[in-house]
C-alpha cells in the first residue's frame, strides 16, 4: 500500500512539473506581468510623480514650523544706574547667561502670481503622463511575451518538422538499398540520400538549438530561470478578414486612447503650466505669517528677566523683483521653448500614430493572404511528395526528384506554420499600435 502511495505522489508531483512547464500564451503573458522588472521599475516612476505632485500640492497650504535653541552668554556686567541721592548703583537689567528661545511659526502663502498653482498643475499633469507611459510598457511588454511565445512555438514546431523529415529519410535510404540490391538503383543514388540524410540531421540540430534559444528569450521575458524547460500550450487561431474595418476608423480610435500619445498630451500640458509658473515672477508676491515666541529671557520684555515670556506676532509680507536683469523674461522663454518642443513632437507623434495603424492593418491583411497561400502551397506539396514517393518505390522517378519533393514539403510545412505564427503577431502588434493591449 506504501508503496502504490509512493508512485502516486511521484506521478502527480511528475504531472505538476509538466504542468508548471507548459503554458498558454495567457498565462506566459499573465506570469510575465507579473515578473517584469521593467515594469516594476516603471510602476515606482508613477509613485514618484506622484509623490512628487502631493508635495507640490502641499506647499499651497499652510505650513506650522517649531523652533528651538539654547545658547550660553559670555559673562559682561549687569546694567546699573547710579542716582546721586542713593549710595548703591540700582541694577537695572541682570545679566542671563542662560538663553532658551522656542517659536512655533505659522506661514500661508497668499497670491504667488499663480506659481505654486500653475506648478501644482504641472506635476498632476506629469504624472498622469507617467500613468500613460506605465501603460505604454505594459503593452511593449506584452507585444514582446506574445512575440516570443510564437517565436518559441515556430521553432518548435520547426524541430518536429525536421524530425519527421529525417524519419521519412531513413526510411528512404532503406527503401533505395532495397533498389539497389534490386538493380533498380545505382550507387551514387544511394550516396545522394546518405548526403540528403545527413544535411537534414545538421538541419536538425540548428533546429534544436533554435528552440534553446527561443526558450531562453521568453523565460527572460517571464522571469524565470533562463534555461527551466518550457513548451508552449497554445495554437495559431483560425485567421480572420479584417478588411472590412476601415482603416480610418482604426486610426481615430488609436488616436483616442494611445497611451503614449496621451503621456505626450499630458507633457504638454505640463508645459503649458510650466510657462504660467515662470510668468509668476513679473507679480507681486504675497504671505501671511504668524509666531508665537517662549523665550527665556524674551527681549520684548524690559527690563531683562530670567524667565520665560509669550509673546506673538501676526502680519503680512510683501515681494517684488523691482530688477533681475531679465532672469524672468529669459525662464519664461525657456519654458515657452520647451511647450514649443513637447507640441511638436504631440503633433510628429500622431502622425506616427496614424502611420503605424496603416501599417499595422495592412500587416494583418498580408498575414491572412500569406496563410491562404501556404495552405494551398502545403496541400500541393504533400499531394506532390505522396506521388512522388509512390513512383519512386515503383522506380519510375530518380532519387533527386524524390529529393525535391521531399525539400518542397519541409519548406512547404515552415512555411505555413511560420505564416500562421505572422498572423497571430501581426493581429497583436495592430492591438498594440490602436492602444487596446495590456489595458
Amino acid at each position: 500500500m506504501k508503496r502504490v502511495v509512493l508512485l502516486l505522489l511521484i506521478a502527480a508531483g511528475s504531472v505538476a512539473a509538466q504542468t508548471r512547464d507548459t503554458l498558454t500564451l495567457e498565462d506566459a503573458v499573465a506570469l510575465g506581468l507579473a515578473n517584469s522588472r521593467t515594469l516594476r521599475a516603471s510602476a515606482e516612476r508613477v509613485a514618484g510623480a506622484e509623490a512628487r505632485a502631493s508635495e507640490i500640492h502641499a506647499g499651497m497650504l499652510p505650513s506650522l514650523k517649531f523652533e528651538g535653541s539654547y545658547r550660553r552668554l559670555s559673562d559682561v556686567d549687569p546694567f546699573l544706574v547710579q542716582l546721586p541721592i542713593l549710595p548703591q548703583p540700582i541694577e537695572i537689567s541682570p545679566t542671563v547667561l542662560d538663553n532658551t528661545s522656542l517659536r512655533l511659526g505659522l506661514q500661508q502663502p497668499l497670491f504667488t502670481g499663480f506659481r505654486l498653482l500653475s506648478n501644482a498643475q504641472a506635476a498632476d499633469r506629469l504624472a498622469e503622463a507617467s500613468i500613460s507611459d506605465h501603460a505604454t510598457d505594459r503593452a511593449d511588454l506584452v507585444l514582446n511575451i506574445t512575440a516570443a511565445y510564437w517565436t518559441l512555438y515556430q521553432t518548435r514546431e520547426t524541430e518536429r518538422f525536421v524530425a519527421d523529415n529525417v524519419r521519412r529519410l531513413k526510411g528512404y535510404v532503406q527503401d533505395i538499398g532495397n533498389l539497389l540490391n534490386a538493380g533498380m538503383a545505382t550507387r551514387n543514388d544511394a550516396l545522394k540520400m546518405d548526403v540528403q540524410l545527413s544535411t537534414a540531421r545538421l538541419s536538425l540540430i540548428d533546429a534544436r538549438n533554435d528552440v534553446q534559444l527561443a526558450v531562453m528569450n521568453l523565460n527572460t521575458l517571464l522571469g524565470r530561470p533562463v534555461e527551466a524547460p518550457l513548451v508552449p500550450s497554445s495554437l495559431p487561431g483560425v485567421v480572420q478578414d479584417s478588411s472590412s474595418t476601415s482603416v480610418d476608423l482604426l486610426t481615430a480610435a488609436a488616436l483616442a486612447v494611445r497611451p503614449d500619445l496621451r503621456a505626450l498630451s499630458s507633457r504638454v500640458e505640463a508645459s503649458r503650466a510650466s510657462v504660467r509658473a515662470a510668468q509668476a515672477g513679473w507679480w507681486p508676491q504675497l504671505s501671511l505669517g504668524a509666531n508665537y515666541y517662549y523665550s527665556r529671557p524674551n527681549q520684548r520684555y524690559m527690563p531683562t528677566r530670567d524667565e520665560f515670556k509669550g509673546t506673538w506676532d501676526v502680519g503680512v509680507m510683501v515681494t517684488m523683483d523691482i530688477w533681475n536683469w531679465g532672469q524672468t523674461a529669459r525662464q519664461t522663454d525657456q519654458a515657452g521653448a520647451a511647450l514649443r518642443q513637447n507640441e511638436l513632437m504631440y503633433e510628429q507623434m500622431r502622425d506616427g500614430v496614424a502611420l503605424d495603424v496603416h501599417r499595422a492593418a495592412l500587416q494583418v491583411q498580408a498575414a491572412r493572404e500569406r496563410v491562404d497561400v501556404a495552405n494551398l502551397g502545403l496541400e500541393q506539396a504533400g499531394e506532390n511528395l505522396r506521388v512522388s514517393t509512390d513512383r519512386f518505390r515503383r522506380g519510375l522517378v530518380t532519387v533527386s526528384e524524390l529529393r525535391d519533393a521531399e525539400l518542397a514539403l519541409l519548406q512547404a510545412t515552415i512555411t505555413q506554420s511560420g505564416a500562421r505564427v505572422e498572423a497571430e503577431i501581426s493581429r497583436t502588434r495592430l492591438a498594440r499600435s490602436l492602444g487596446n493591449l495590456g489595458r
